[in-house]
C-alpha cells in the first residue's frame, strides 16, 4: 500500500505530539498538505522513515511495516482495533499481545503432522506413503474442548486410477468432546482408543471413555470400532483398566469383552525403570472366546532405552519387543499396523487363526526441530501353519 494510505490511515488514529519538533523529512516539505500530520506522528516516534532522512510517501509499504506502525501507535493509547484486527497476524509476530484478539484467537487451534513412510514386507507389496494429519482444537469453555482430525494418505507408488481416487479423500476420522464433569475427564465421540503399549486394542473407536483419579486410576470405556475389530458391523468394545504405581514400578490391569463373538481378555502388565534411560516392561494376557479352543495365554516383553523428543534435536532411542500372542488375546493391536504383509496378516476375519509370535527391533533420532526418523523391524510368524513374514518399516515425520 503507498504511503499517502497509510498516512491517511495513521491520522485517523488521532496520534497526537505534546509539542512536535519540525519535520524530519526532506522530501515533505512545509506547504505539504500532510506537513502537520507527519510532523506530529514524527514526533510521537510512530513513523520514522528511511535512513536517508526521506519518508517515502510514493513507495509501497509491506503488511508488516504497516504492523509496526499501527503497534507504535498503539503503545501511545491510540484506538486502533480495526487495524489490530487486519493486522494481526502481523502484530502477533512483533509479540504485540491485544488481549481481546487474543482470546478470539487462542479460542481455535490448529496443528499438523506429516508423515512418509516406507514398508518393505519379505512377502507381499512394498508401500511408499505420505500421510497428512490437521488437528483441530476448539474451546467451549474452561472444562471442555471440541476436537478433529482431518486425514489424507497418498501411495506414492502405486498409481492405478482406484488407489488415485482414494488419494483424493480427505476424512474427518476424530471428532470428539473432551472435558470434565466433576472429577471424571471424559471423552466422548470418535477418536483412537490405544490402552497402555496397544498389545491389545489400538483402534479408532465411536464410544465414551471416562477416567477417574489421580494416583490410583481407573479408566471405563465403550464403543464400536472403525473399522469393526472383529468384522462384524454392529460389535460393541467394553473396557475396563486401573493402573497405578507401587514404589519404582508403573502397574496397570484391564479388562476387555466383545460383543456377538463373546470374547473376553485380561491383561495385566508392568514397567520398571531399571537405570536412568533404560526401561522393562512385561505384560501377561488371557483370551477366550465362543468356539475357541486354542491356546489362551499370551505375553509381551519390552526394552526401551531412551526416545527421540520431537523438541530436541539429536534426541534418540532404542527400544524391542517380544510377542507370543494367541487369536483369543488380541483385537487390533498396534503391530497389526507396521508388522503385516500378503504372507501373515494380524487382522483375525475370525478366531479359528491361533495368533502370531515373533519380535520388533526399532530406533528413532530427531533430525532437526519437530522432524523425527525412525526406523522399525519386525519379524513375525503364525503360531501355528506357514504364517511368516519379515518387515522393514522407515519414517519421517514432521510437526507443526
Amino acid at each position: 500500500m503507498k504511503k499517502s494510505l497509510v498516512l491517511a490511515m495513521a491520522m485517523a488514529l488521532g496520534v497526537t505530539a505534546s509539542a512536535y519538533a519540525a519535520n524530519p523529512f526532506s522530501d515533505v516539505p512545509a506547504g505539504h498538505w500532510a506537513y502537520d500530520s507527519i510532523s506530529k506522528l514524527a514526533a510521537a516516534g510512530v513513523i520514522e522513515g528511511y535512513g536517508d532522512a526521506t519518508f517515502g510517501g510514493d513507495k509501497l509499504m509491506t503488511r508488516y511495516e504497516m504492523a509496526q506502525i499501527v503497534a507504535k501507535a498503539m503503545a501511545k493509547g491510540a484506538n486502533c482495533d480495526k487495524l489490530a484486527a487486519e493486522f494481526a497476524d502481523e502484530l502477533d509476530n512483533l509479540g504485540v499481545r491485544v488481549a481481546n484478539l487474543e482470546k478470539k484467537a487462542d479460542n481455535v487451534k490448529i496443528t499438523g503432522q506429516i508423515r512418509a513412510h516406507y514398508q518393505a514386507p519379505d512377502k507381499g507389496a512394498y508401500a511408499t506413503k505420505l500421510r497428512t494429519r490437521l488437528f483441530i482444537s476448539g474451546k467451549v469453555n474452561e472444562d471442555w474442548t471440541y476436537n478433529g482430525r482431518f486425514q489424507n494418505e497418498q501411495d506414492l507408488k502405486n498409481n492405478n486410477n482406484e488407489t488415485n481416487a482414494k488419494d483424493d479423500e480427505t476424512k474427518l476420522n476424530w471428532a470428539y468432546m473432551e472435558g470434565k464433569l466433576g472429577g471424571v475427564k471424559v471423552i466422548a465421540g470418535r477418536r483412537d482408543l490405544k490402552m497402555h503399549a496397544g498389545t491389545v486394542l489400538d483402534q479408532t473407536m465411536d464410544g465414551v471413555k471416562a477416567t477417574y483419579g489421580k494416583d490410583v486410576q481407573l479408566t471405563l470405556a465403550a464403543g464400536k470400532a472403525v473399522p469393526s475389530v472383529t468384522g462384524e458391523a454392529d460389535d460393541r468394545v467394553y473396557v475396563a483398566d486401573v493402573s497405578t504405581k507401587l514404589g519404582v514400578v508403573d502397574v496397570f490391569a484391564t479388562y476387555f469383552k466383545v460383543d456377538d463373538c463373546g470374547q473376553e481378555i485380561y491383561n495385566v502388565g508392568a514397567a520398571l525403570k531399571v537405570a536412568k534411560d533404560l526401561k522393562l516392561s512385561a505384560e501377561y494376557l488371557n483370551g477366550d472366546a465362543d468356539d475357541y479352543d486354542g491356546d489362551n495365554n499370551g505375553y509381551v516383553f519390552g526394552l526401551a532405552y531412551k526416545g527421540a523428543k520431537a523438541a530436541n534435536v539429536g534426541s534418540w532411542g532404542l527400544y524391542a519387543n517380544y510377542f507370543d500372542q494367541p487369536a483369543a488375546t488380541y483385537l487390533k493391536p498396534t503391530v497389526s499396523s507396521y508388522g503385516k504383509g500378503d504372507g501373515f496378516t494380524l487382522v483375525r476375519d475370525d478366531v479359528a487363526t491361533d495368533g502370531f509370535k515373533g519380535f520388533e527391533v526399532g530406533a528413532n533420532y530427531t533430525v532437526a526441530k519437530n522432524i523425527v526418523a525412525a526406523v522399525k523391524y519386525y519379524d513375525l510368524e503364525a503360531r501355528e501353519g506357514d504364517g511368516d513374514n519379515q518387515t522393514l518399516w522407515s519414517e519421517l515425520v514432521f510437526t507443526f
